[in-house]
């Protein structure tokens, strides 16, 4: 498969880089063509759904998942991914996500246990990968220091690319990482564990370009970063709606090319003190 050219600012001469991660993600695409039939569910009517999830996620018929080139396992895996990421957790039950799967649920349970232990295992099918991305392109130049907008780039960049590959599994996926970061129980539940362990890094690498900022307001910033990510993430519609149709809320381009030097003013607001010092 050849690579997806991404248009990136020229802050670091990384397209090497760039082209390793994103064959990464191209891969890590769970059975793009084979996996799931885009006829989806509608077990749920009165979930409400964007126009593009709409159109690519579900419709009014139950899925299907193909029978060829693909285990059953990861048929589950898949069937529980988009489901998750349009009714969340409670709106699914085993049962449903067996039917999608066109698998027995004693077979679901089998290979996952509980409904719990899916949902685990469907959040850190992706989860481990966009970390060391993300951890990949922090590191990339070990030589010299970090930029602010490089720092940026390496938290926001493998979830762009990972929009770019046109998989729907990533998009089901990013869909409900947003669900997860925004909530006290699941957040609490699922993130220690992989992306938690990537916070220090980032504030680490925020400190070398802020030495003199009170790490609280690191800490903060980097918070506010995380939701702000969440919300593009989750593709609402909603600034679909506020903007009439101006901005669209599946165009992450449009959105990773404002949140980097959005998110870099904020930073430089709240931490840069080095003038203030100089006074």
């Amino acid at each position: 498969m050849p690579f997806i050219i991404i248009n990136i600012h020229a802050i670091y001469p990384i397209q090497v880089i760039v082209e390793s991660v994103l064959e990464k993600i191209l891969n890590h695409s769970v059975n793009k063509t084979n996996s799931i039939k885009q006829n989806a569910v509608t077990q749920h009517p009165k979930t409400p759904h964007s126009t593009e999830q709409n159109e690519t996620i579900l419709s009014s018929h139950t899925p299907t998942i193909s029978r060829e080139n693909i285990s059953k396992r990861e048929r589950i895996l898949d069937a529980a991914e988009i489901l998750f990421a349009q009714h969340g957790y409670d709106g699914v039950t085993l049962r449903e996500i067996a039917k999608t799967a066109a698998v027995d649920v004693a077979l679901a349970n089998y290979h996952f246990g509980k409904k719990l232990d899916l949902f685990h295992a469907v959040f850190d099918r992706r989860a481990t990968l966009l970390s060391e991305t993300r951890q990949m392109l922090l590191h990339r130049n070990n030589d010299k220091p970090q930029t602010l907008e490089q720092i940026i780039e390496a938290f926001l960049l493998p979830l762009k690319m990972a929009q770019k590959t046109g998989d729907a599994g990533w998009r089901h996926y990013l869909a409900l990482l947003a669900q997860v970061m925004i909530s006290p129980v699941w957040n609490t539940e699922l993130m220690p564990s992989v992306f938690d362990k990537r916070v220090s890094e980032f504030i680490s690498a925020l400190q070398e370009v802020f030495p003199h900022a009170d790490e609280t307001k690191l800490h903060w910033c980097y918070h506010y970063m995380s939701g702000a990510l969440a919300l593009t993430l989750a593709q609402t519609g909603r600034i679909d709606r506020i903007s009439n149709g101006k901005c669209r809320s599946v165009d992450f381009d449009a959105a990773y090319e404002n949140m980097v030097p959005f998110m870099a003013a904020a930073l430089r607001g709240v931490c840069d003190i080095s003038a203030e010092i100089e006074k």
